[in-house]
């Protein structure tokens, strides 16, 4: 049904850019197409604002029923799901770090805990810069 409509949509799309095309210039555009456009004459004028405006309504109705499809088929997400229920009046705490305290703790324990692991691997010497002649 979705791909129907989404057909549908697309053909009135670039039939409404047709009919907008086709229709008389104003004169409003610097000058550009002051000539008269394809189709000359008040019914003809006449015919085209009712097909601009009956495509535009389609448009806009077909618009709004993608939108409310696409909306039907998702789920709501949270950012609550993926974390660990807490006791009331317990403060959350970062995911990796030691429990126990408030976050200024938690971070200088963090902090202690990195200067006593020692390095993997040393560091190899910096090269030499080449002399510049």
């Amino acid at each position: 049904m979705q791909t129907v409509l989404v057909v549908i949509h697309l053909m009135v799309v670039v039939a409404l850019v047709a009919v907008v095309l086709l229709q008389r210039s104003e004169g409003g555009a610097l000058g550009i197409g002051g000539g008269g456009g394809f189709m000359t004459g008040r019914g003809q004028a006449n015919a085209l604002t009712k097909a601009t405006a009956i495509l535009a309504t389609i448009f806009f109705i077909t618009s709004l029923t993608l939108t409310i499809l696409a909306n039907l088929q998702r789920t709501p997400t949270s950012i609550f799901n993926g974390a660990a229920p807490t006791e009331p009046g317990q403060a959350p705490t970062i995911p990796g770090a030691p429990a126990g305290g408030n976050l200024f703790d938690q971070l200088k324990k963090l902090e202690e805990q990195r200067q006593q692991t020692p390095p993997s691997a040393p560091l190899p010497p910096a090269a030499p810069a080449p002399a510049n002649p």
